[in-house]
């Protein structure tokens, strides 16, 4: 309730004597902070947000209702995006312009027929991957590796060209990460040479591509899902067409990478969830060592982990939208200008919703179980006009990645290693994910 009639109650919070930067690196990231603040503070927190002055976190999924239809990102907490570039940051783009291009990323990026049309080559890109896995002498790197695969699917499927080996994939990851940790590190000011060379690198590889667009012409398969012919056929500005290009292989080979990640890691952790997706693998699949896409409809239990998975660890931990008008949130107001936090884990973790929240449990996600739930209790790809556009692609690519690993492979973490979620742009693991892999009729 309100404190006195008419007037809004004080969003609690920590003291705000700094931008707050101390108090998240002494949580071990602001991940984590989030985690702290909501256990203390409640629902609806008040909090010091570096490069955005006081933001408002939401834990509750009740209350974000009131804020899931904004279309507004705020520009400094994005600033560290722009120089990847050069056609207006894509992540904060006015909403006018923002509408017609998320209209097209979706006609691109959540069509089934397309999916289905690119599948069998997403599966061969897989093989492939476990086949150098079965060669591999040692333990695997799962987050370097499934990025890498990530990435490769992704320009399969959205731009019309793979990567050519997996040499150049890893190649691209690597510019992507000094590229996104130097420009993080730095908050927009000067940056080196290295990361400098990395942008022009990732430009050039992008340039290739269109290039090979061009020449390519109408000889492309029909019906084949072109993103680069989308956005063209709309009227989009050849630097937009490449950023859009840039900014579409950096988030898609990130999350769905670092998504697979988690899961292999949760159920080498959870012996009998991994037994149990193996006996549902072997009954739907028989001897084929590959699904089809029919087959992923009825991988229920496989989606259950993949689903419980990212409630645990959400590829991407946090999103932020600027409130353009004021808020009601319960007994608090938000004042328009103010940027609105979404604390993606702590939301996956308010125990409102989510029973012995930390404890993994697919059968969360068992037919009608979320009928309980709120709509917004469970967002991994975000809310509102500024989620995810590719959220089904990375949803099938990375059922078809489980499938093609644990229908061979058992799964094993390397002794002693420690596993610790870090941001890097998205939740990654600090050290990797080391696994040993073994062949599941060896194992």
């Amino acid at each position: 309730m309100r404190s006195d009639a008419g007037t809004p109650s004080p969003i609690p919070g920590p003291p705000t004597r700094d931008d707050g930067a101390a108090a998240i690196a002494e949580a071990g990231g602001l991940h984590e902070y989030q985690l702290r603040l909501h256990a203390e503070y409640g629902p609806v927190v008040r909090f010091p947000l570096p490069g955005a002055g006081s933001a408002v976190s939401v834990a509750d999924p009740v209350l974000l209702e009131a804020t899931a239809k904004i279309n507004k990102r705020p520009e400094k907490l994005f600033e560290f995006l722009a120089p990847l570039q050069e056609s207006g940051n894509l992540q904060t783009i006015p909403a006018d312009e923002h509408g017609p291009w998320r209209r097209v990323m979706l006609s691109v990026l959540a069509g089934r027929p397309s999916h289905e049309a690119h599948f069998a080559r997403f599966t061969a890109l897989a093989a492939e991957m476990a086949d150098r896995w079965e060669a591999h002498d040692g333990p695997v790197a799962l987050q370097r590796d499934l990025s890498e695969l990530s990435l490769r699917m992704i320009c399969q499927y959205a731009l019309g060209s793979g990567l050519e080996s997996p040499d150049s994939a890893a190649r691209v990851v690597s510019a992507f990460e000094t590229v996104l940790t130097e420009y993080m590190g730095q908050a927009g000011g000067e940056t080196g040479g290295r990361a400098r060379e990395a942008l022009a690198y990732l430009r050039a590889t992008v340039d290739q591509v269109l290039t090979a667009h061009r020449e390519r012409g109408d000889s492309a398969p029909a019906g084949r899902s072109d993103l680069i012919a989308a956005l063209a056929e709309a009227g989009e500005s050849p630097a937009r067409i490449r950023d859009t290009v840039l900014m579409t292989m950096l988030a898609a080979h990130h999350t769905t990478g670092v998504a697979i990640s988690w899961t292999l890691y949760l159920l080498a952790r959870h012996p009998d969830a991994a037994e149990r997706v193996a006996e549902e693998l072997d009954r739907e699949l028989g001897d084929r060592s590959v699904p089809e896409y029919g087959d992923l409809r009825r991988l229920t239990y496989l989606d259950m982990v993949l689903r419980e998975t990212m409630r645990l660890y959400p590829p991407g931990p946090y999103g932020a939208r600027e409130a353009t008008e004021d808020i009601e949130l319960g007994e608090y107001t938000v004042p328009a200008g103010t940027t609105v936090f979404y604390p993606f884990w702590a939301v996956h973790t308010n125990p409102e919703y989510w029973p012995d929240p930390h404890r993994f449990d697919p059968g969360r996600f068992a037919p009608g179980a979320a009928a309980g739930r709120p709509r917004l209790a469970y967002i991994p790809f975000g809310i509102g006009p500024r989620g995810c556009e590719g959220a089904a692609l990375a949803t099938v690519e990375a059922q078809l990645v489980l499938a093609v690993l644990l229908k061979r492979f058992a799964f094993r973490p390397v002794p002693g290693q420690t596993v610790t979620p870090i941001e890097r742009f998205v939740l990654w693991a600090a050290e990797d994910i080391h696994m040993t892999v073994t062949p599941r009729e060896s194992a």
